[in-house]
């Protein structure tokens, strides 16, 4: 088995420059009973990349240790008692630890997919927690006015095709007038660039009844301007915080007497979504964001800014933060 490049934590902080280090590995190892190893071609990025290098998923684990949540690669051996997928098969999956060239993954977390594509990458986190959340803990329905934060990201423009097929209504916040295109080709009803435009100011004037269901990862100001806007037993689903990863200012925490009157008065709720603690419902959607895929009904979008290599990552994070990406970050690895 050949040797290949890994990342790993070295020191743990959210300064992905500052945690990481690639790392020569002498010899890929041999799967154990149940799992594949996989070469990695596709990377995919995600804004909790530097929550991970900063131990946040790791609990007390000292480093060093991997990073990264996703990838694409074709199988390159299998372990005893695999029989879902064989060696040469193209799949997706999420683990700890994949900003790798190869890595051990248990066959059941595998996402078989027809080719060998980036566009996969954008179901593995993105759309499957969109998916999820909306339907588990958003209990999405018909006829609503759905709010989405970051609208133009890897999950956000997920959620916004997810709403529309259901037939909702769909506000989408995002920072540029190439997003605001974006946006409202995926069908978006009503864009704000934030940017230009108030948001609270926005949903106060043109929405006086307020947003039934809210999906939220930015924090912050958004946050505030958008519970500032709830109708009468709005749900509003936090995916993320996005603007207090580093720092920013206006993420100062909500205090809970802010926010308490709102949700009693409004009959109104605010839902914690972390993708593992819904594992039951993933192959289910998994299924179904295939489907819609193959139909043409959702566009898998994946940002054209071409990142190659595992020292590329850095660059790709730092990209994201700018607030550059339109649609999922993936780095080429082949």
């Amino acid at each position: 088995m050949p040797s290949f490049k890994t990342v790993q934590v070295h020191t743990k902080s959210k300064d992905f420059r500052v945690a990481t280090k690639i790392v020569d590995v002498p010899e890929v190892s041999t799967p154990a009973a149940g799992n594949v190893v996989v070469k990695n071609h596709f990377l995919g990025i995600n804004a909790t990349d530097i929550n991970l290098t900063a131990g946040a998923y790791t609990g007390a684990l000292p480093p060093p240790f991997g990073c990264g949540l996703e990838a694409a690669g074709i199988v390159s051996a299998i372990g005893e008692g695999v029989t879902n997928v064989k060696v040469g098969d193209a799949v997706a999956y999420q683990k700890f630890g994949a900003f790798t060239e190869y890595l051990e993954v248990p066959s059941a977390n595998l996402i078989k997919t027809p080719e060998l594509s980036p566009a996969v990458l954008t179901m593995t986190v993105g759309g499957i927690s969109a998916s999820v959340a909306l339907e588990q803990i958003g209990e999405m329905k018909s006829n609503e006015t759905v709010f989405v934060s970051a609208a133009a990201g890897g999950t956000g423009q997920f959620v916004v095709q997810l709403a529309k097929l259901a037939g909702n209504h769909v506000i989408g916040t995002c920072s540029s007038d190439a997003k605001v295109e974006h946006l409202k080709k995926l069908g978006c009803d009503r864009v704000i660039n934030y940017t230009k435009e108030d948001v609270d100011a926005v949903l106060k004037k043109e929405y006086p009844s307020g947003v039934d269901l809210v999906f939220e990862t930015v924090g912050g100001d958004m946050f505030k301007a958008v519970t500032g806007n709830l109708a009468v037993h709005a749900r509003v689903i936090v995916f993320g915080y996005i603007s207090g990863y580093h720092g920013d200012k206006s993420a100062e925490p909500m205090l809970v007497n802010q926010l308490n009157p709102t949700l009693l008065m409004k009959s109104a709720s605010v839902r914690g979504f972390l993708l593992q603690n819904h594992a039951k419902f993933i192959p289910a959607h998994i299924e179904r964001l295939l489907k819609l895929m193959a139909e043409g009904k959702l566009n898998p979008g994946v940002d054209p800014t071409e990142f190659r290599g595992l020292e590329s990552i850095p660059e790709a994070i730092d990209f994201m933060y700018a607030r550059k990406n339109i649609g999922k970050l993936i780095i080429k690895l082949e």
